[in-house]
């Protein structure tokens, strides 16, 4: 870990294969014994070291062969075509978990149990969420097609609302918990479809969640 300081605060909404109540969140194992997600992020407000990031989006595609804790997984980073040099790099430094202390965020678990990177993409992100109504969407045209809704109530057809407040946790503070679709193309391709969805505010830094 090097001296570089950076912060981020940001809104974020990921999809990943698993069942709307995701196991990774209380320590059991993935609905289907992998996990396979794509995640989008925009930056309000953030830096690493002098470089400003505010207003950058960024994007990940993730697919691990097991559970994440085993290891092995391959991984697509996706760059805001609009930033600088300065920019790229400083974001995917912390994509990879670079200049943060270990098990901190998670940008630097997902890291650390990666045996593949591909080369970064640099892209127009197309990226909206809306975290309280639990609604996103996510394009990067030739890599990624995502859009994030709320549950419904498999007898009335209403919104449902829940939420996961982990304690201690490396991402978020607070979770509102959707669904998702998500088709992926390139060099990790895959489709979730009507899987678990998180929506959340990060406020992140070298040393973890910000309180």
């Amino acid at each position: 870990m090097s001296d570089t300081k950076w912060t981020i605060q940001g809104r974020e909404f990921a999809n990943c294969n698993c069942s709307y109540g995701c196991p990774c969140q209380f320590n059991a194992l993935p609905t289907h014994g992998n996990c396979w997600a794509v995640v989008g992020v925009e930056i309000d407000k953030g830096h690493h070291g002098d470089t400003r990031l505010d207003g950058l989006r960024l994007a990940g595609i993730f697919k691990y062969p097991g559970p994440i804790h085993m290891g092995n997984g391959e991984a697509l980073p996706i760059v805001d075509k609009r930033a600088n040099e300065a920019q790229r790099n400083s974001i995917l430094r912390i994509m990879s978990g670079q200049d943060t202390k270990p098990g901190a965020t998670m940008f630097q678990v997902f890291a650390s149990m990666l045996s593949k990177v591909y080369d970064p993409v640099f892209a127009d992100i197309d990226f909206a969420v809306d975290i309280d109504k639990r609604r996103a969407h996510l394009k990067v045209a030739g890599y990624i097609d995502q859009r994030g809704e709320p549950i419904l109530n498999p007898v009335t057809g209403a919104e449902h609302r829940i939420r996961i407040e982990p304690v201690g946790g490396f991402e978020f503070k607070k979770a509102e918990i959707g669904r998702g679709w998500t088709k992926t193309e390139g060099p990790i391709s895959y489709e979730l479809a009507d899987t678990y969805g998180q929506f959340a505010h990060l406020h992140l830094c070298q040393d973890g969640i910000v309180n």
